[in-house]
């Protein structure tokens, strides 16, 4: 595709919306693997009930975030994002080991118990997740690009949410079979899981189909970049 080369002001401002959709990237993802084990119900209009981990509810964003960058930023800044959350995912991991092995004060609100029972599975979770998260993100923006060139730019939610479907379910099952395979989740539920969680991220990524065509109206906008145009940021 092709990329204008920017100004001096306007390479600034792409670099700083860069970093910031980046930072909200690796957020969504750092806390997707601390809260993952709450669950809860969600009746969709009498339609469906889903029963999920509340980790499930900022991951699709990563995805939308991935889908932003790819589009705008092209495929190499999608993979350094994607490389850059890596990092996060297990700096977060060194700093939970650390604060569990720390004993707690006699007077704290949270004592180790508590602290253990709350962020003791984290570390297996944050290596499933980061396992399942290389797949299907790496797979996403290969996915995504793939269609970016077979349809020459056009037609952006096609690449949408082909792309987001098919990563979400390999994200979806993988996660699922490292937890349940290290007895974290029992197996009879892995089924019902899978199916929520899939079924979950597909009525998340339809929905968010016109927030990724809002934010890439407006990018190109601001950057007067024609459709397959991408920005040009060299380092």
């Amino acid at each position: 595709m092709n990329k204008p080369v920017l100004q001096l002001n306007d390479k600034i401002t792409a670099y700083k919306l860069y970093l910031i959709l980046g930072a909200l990237f690796i957020a969504s993802l750092v806390v997707s693997n601390l809260i993952f084990q709450k669950f809860f119900h969600w009746d969709f209009f009498g339609i469906y009930t889903f029963e999920i981990s509340v980790g499930i509810l900022p991951y699709p964003i990563t995805f939308l975030i991935t889908d932003i960058i790819s589009e705008i930023y092209g495929k190499k800044k999608a993979n350094q994002i994607v490389t850059a959350g890596i990092f996060a995912s297990l700096f977060s991991l060194l700093i939970l080991y650390v604060s569990s092995r720390v004993p707690a004060t006699s007077w704290s609100p949270v004592n180790d118990m508590i602290f253990n029972t709350v962020f003791g599975a984290t570390a297996i979770a944050v290596l499933a997740s980061m396992i399942a998260y290389l797949f299907a993100q790496y797979i996403d923006i290969q996915v995504f690009h793939f269609w970016k060139k077979l349809t020459k730019g056009k037609h952006l939610w096609i690449r949408n949410n082909f792309s987001t479907f098919f990563s979400q379910f390999i994200d979806t099952a993988t996660v699922l079979l490292l937890l349940c395979s290290t007895g974290i989740i029992e197996w009879d539920r892995f089924g019902k899981l899978l199916e929520n969680g899939f079924l979950f991220k597909i009525l998340v990524a339809a929905l968010d189909t016109p927030l990724l065509y809002l934010g890439v109206l407006l990018i190109r906008k601001r950057f007067k970049l024609g459709l397959g145009e991408e920005l040009k940021l060299e380092y």
